[in-house]
């Protein structure tokens, strides 16, 4: 059974790691959100297999159902995808290579370094349970976690509303075609100014015919 369990988080490791390569190296940017979305789902199954089944289930609908969406609407609002010869990588992707990296290094050393590596001892009388279940964490969102829960909250709701109005003003800027009314009124106006412009002021008479009749 141990050895079960190990090789299904090799296999889920794999996955997540190998999607979460591609959703930053792929030049289609819809297909990096379909990695990222199958990333997703290995973390969810790592939740599973943790038989954290709430966190599992939680991850699968709020990631893969909502957060996935929102990025794949805001891509198809913001950018033109079948003529879009833009360049996916930047000249210094180096830069965004190397701090990452260096981030997750500071994060992931003094883990390993100071971690047991083993499960910890029940909570003695008197402290209060981890958060295991679905009761608890939606307590803790309530409670404790309440305010970085509505700053994601807030943070969605503004990048889905950015989308909208890059999306909206791009449309105003992109050329439309007119329709037959349109074009049969916007010619009328063009007459009108025409009629309506002052007559050209007759040029002066030259000094030579001024005088061209007297010697």
């Amino acid at each position: 059974m141990n050895m079960l369990i190990t090789i299904l988080f090799l296999v889920f490791a794999v996955l997540i790691l190998t999607s979460a390569i591609l959703t930053v190296t792929v030049r289609n940017i819809v297909h990096a959100a379909l990695w990222l979305i199958s990333s997703f789902f290995g973390v969810g199954a790592l939740y599973l297999l943790m038989e954290a089944e709430f966190l599992g289930v939680a991850q699968v609908l709020i990631y893969v159902g909502a957060v996935s969406i929102l990025i794949l609407f805001a891509i198809m609002l913001t950018r033109d995808l079948e003529g879009s010869q833009n360049r996916q990588l930047t000249p210094r992707w180096w830069i965004a290579l190397l701090v990452p990296a260096a981030l997750f290094g500071l994060l992931i050393v003094p883990t390993v370094m100071t971690h047991a590596w083993q499960l910890p001892p029940p909570p003695p009388a008197g402290q209060p349970p981890s958060i295991s279940g679905a009761q608890q964490i939606g307590t803790a969102f309530m409670r404790e976690y309440l305010l970085p829960f509505e700053v994601a909250a807030i943070l969605l709701l503004v990048a889905m509303i950015g989308a909208i109005v890059v999306a909206f003003e791009e449309r105003e800027q992109r050329r439309r075609v007119l329709t037959l009314a349109e074009q049969v009124r916007l010619r009328r106006q063009r007459q009108q100014q025409v009629a309506t412009l002052p007559e050209p002021a007759v040029s002066a008479v030259q000094p030579s015919e001024a005088t061209g009749g007297e010697t």
